[in-house]
């Protein structure tokens, strides 16, 4: 009969370093490990000072610490450590900076079950020497007292114990769409834990824009997911050939072998997952996503094309409600995997053929803006098609501000979206423009009307 270990070093190093960076990460995780964690249980030692310093600090201040309170703490309270477990103790904190912790809910899972195992056993012990004496309700309250050792600590945020939190400088880590001119009014483009939304009638270019904020991914060597619940996802691919290129999308297949040596010298990963329409939902998507990140497979940036076409988890009595709980689910997606989430939602029919798409033309569901953090709309009239050109209008923007025009060149056959600099109008003026246009264009009719009338209606002399 094997004998478990009374230590970490069965699940290895890197399952230790990040169970350690989770207890700087998460306040909640870490009160509760602390209830039942001995440092001994870590195998190396620059890792037991490493935790035991966060502890004490805790202990001592009553509020968790943040990396640059860690970073001091690491600077001058390590004089009683030689000078090897100093070193080891910085370079690994160091290493842990800018890395996310591998695994999270495994790490935490595992750590509490094996810890709360070893205050049972030490609790079982201590019951056969009370046996001894009969002390029945001792005995009982040993037992107890050590089931109840290591539960979850998380009642929300401690106003005092997460005081440090609130002063934290938190990144967005934003990726760019590509367009200067709109990276300018949301800080960059769109950040972790964001979902933005491209609002376009059927037929205008959505997908395409889709392509192109995932291919602008891919340009940085970002990993993008990319699922698509209407085209095949070899059309799919065949657009970023292009985008990435400037290839026509009709001559793609005479210039293959330039296409692949553009693709082969990429640092970014593109997967592109097709589902019928209809037939996937966000839960579909989520199990996918960690399929992924079971072979290593990060996501940077997930595009949906588009959410309107998920399934919804549970049926609602009307299809709105169906739809906004879609949109704030797919929001989830993003907070949950820290990183942008870009969808699509088709307009109603007013804007078919409209200068400037605002929300109201949004179909079904207008309470999804509400959840969305960035909204643009993408404009494009018969005449606009015949002349690769049209409009993108920001709807909504959490970061900055929004009801801006900007002319835009789109070319389908190559993907090609450039947004030109705005003239200075919003959808207001736009649309009283195209109002007065329309008011002169039938009283034009109307005298041209008049006129044939009176012609043809005059006697002859």
């Amino acid at each position: 009969m094997s004998v478990e270990k009374d230590n970490f070093a069965i699940f290895g190093k890197a399952f230790q370093e990040n169970l350690c960076q989770l207890i700087v990460l998460d306040r909640p995780f870490a009160d509760q490990i602390k209830e039942v964690l001995s440092t001994e249980f870590l195998e190396l030692k620059y890792l037991q000072v490493f935790t035991q310093k966060i502890f004490e600090y805790k202990e001592k201040y009553k509020v968790h610490p943040t990396y640059d309170i860690v970073t001091t703490l690491l600077r001058t309270g390590l004089e009683d450590q030689n000078e090897t477990v100093q070193k080891q103790v910085r370079d690994y904190f160091a290493r842990i900076q800018n890395k996310e912790p591998e695994g999270s809910d495994f790490v935490k899972e595992t750590s509490l079950d094996f810890c709360k195992k070893q205050k049972l056993k030490e609790a079982m012990l201590k019951s056969v020497k009370l046996l001894q004496s009969s002390s029945f309700d001792e005995i009982s309250k040993t037992i107890n007292d050590a089931l109840k050792l290591g539960s979850s600590t998380d009642f929300g945020y401690d106003y005092l114990v997460d005081f440090e939190k609130r002063f934290q400088i938190k990144t967005r880590n934003p990726i760019t769409t590509g367009w200067q001119e709109i990276d300018e009014v949301c800080k960059g483009g769109l950040g972790a834990g964001e979902l933005g939304v491209v609002i376009a009638p059927t037929g205008a270019g959505k997908s395409m824009v889709l392509v192109h904020l995932g291919t602008e991914a891919l340009k940085l060597g970002k990993c993008v997911v990319h699922y698509t619940l209407e085209l095949a996802d070899s059309v799919v691919a065949s657009r970023y050939d292009s985008c990435l290129t400037g290839i026509n999308l009709g001559d793609l297949y005479s210039f293959k072998e330039q296409i692949f040596d553009t693709v082969q010298n990429l640092t970014g990963k593109l997967i592109v997952k097709e589902y019928p329409t209809k037939s996937a939902t966000t839960n579909t998507i989520k199990l996918h996503l960690e399929k992924l990140k079971m072979r290593e497979c990060k996501p940077d940036l997930i595009i949906v094309d588009y959410g309107d076409l998920l399934r919804p988890i549970s049926n609602q009595r009307e299809k709105r409600q169906e739809l906004e709980t879609i949109y704030e689910e797919l929001r989830g997606i993003a907070q949950e995997n820290n990183c942008p989430v870009w969808t699509a939602s088709q307009t109603n029919r007013s804007g078919l053929n409209a200068e400037v798409i605002t929300m109201e033309s949004i179909s079904e569901a207008f309470n999804k803006c509400f959840v969305s953090d960035f909204i643009f709309s993408v404009s494009r009239t018969i005449e606009d098609k015949a002349t690769n050109s049209g409009r993108i209008f920001i709807a909504k923007n959490r970061n900055g501000p929004d009801g801006i025009v900007y002319p835009i060149h789109m070319d389908t056959s190559n993907v090609k979206i450039k947004v030109l600099q705005s003239n200075g109008e919003s959808a207001s003026d736009l649309m009283v423009k195209t109002s007065k246009e329309q008011e002169e264009n039938l009283k034009k009719k109307y005298s041209k009307y008049k006129k044939n009338t009176k012609t043809e209606t005059m006697p002859d002399v």
